[in-house]
């Protein structure tokens, strides 16, 4: 399979893959949350060349990840603000960062600690179950076809 193709799976993963499954785009969705929010910064603070950032600039745009708003008064400047779908991403990279801070911290800590605002703890995200708040564990989770799926049928008939 094609990495073009990836988003047209019957596969809930292999298609938010299909839009932010590229190491530089993480990290500008990362970045995106600490609050950066201009090109140079973007650039600056990942060392990416221009080509590339604006090419994934771009994709999440068109993706409405990122929404590209003026910040001059001639509209020749712009900024990159989350949408409500971009800010929805947060929980993957919670998730991501700590799994980094349980197996890549090479004996430190966790390099960035996030604080919970309304209660002021540092906190360590926890994916529970939506109907009874119980923490969720892989052997504890049986996937099953769900109404949207829809199997591919290969292109040579098999």
């Amino acid at each position: 399979m094609k990495w073009e193709e990836i988003g047209k799976q019957p596969c809930s993963i292999a298609r938010t893959l299909s839009v932010i499954g590229d190491r530089w785009t993480l990290l500008i969705l990362r970045n995106a949350f600490l609050g950066i929010r201009r090109f140079e910064d973007f650039q600056k603070s990942l060392g990416v060349t221009r080509h590339l950032l604006t090419e994934r600039l771009i994709n999440l745009v068109d993706a409405e990840i990122l929404v590209k708003v003026p910040y001059t008064a001639s509209n020749k400047r712009f900024e990159y603000k989350l949408t409500e779908k971009g800010l929805d991403l947060y929980p993957i990279l919670m998730s991501m960062a700590q799994w980094g801070n349980t197996w890549m911290d090479q004996g430190h800590g966790a390099p960035i600690d996030y604080i919970h605002k309304e209660c002021g703890h540092v906190f360590k995200p926890v994916l529970v179950c939506s109907h009874c708040k119980i923490p969720l564990r892989a052997k504890h989770v049986q996937p099953v076809p769900g109404k949207g799926f829809v199997p591919v049928i290969s292109q040579t008939g098999t």
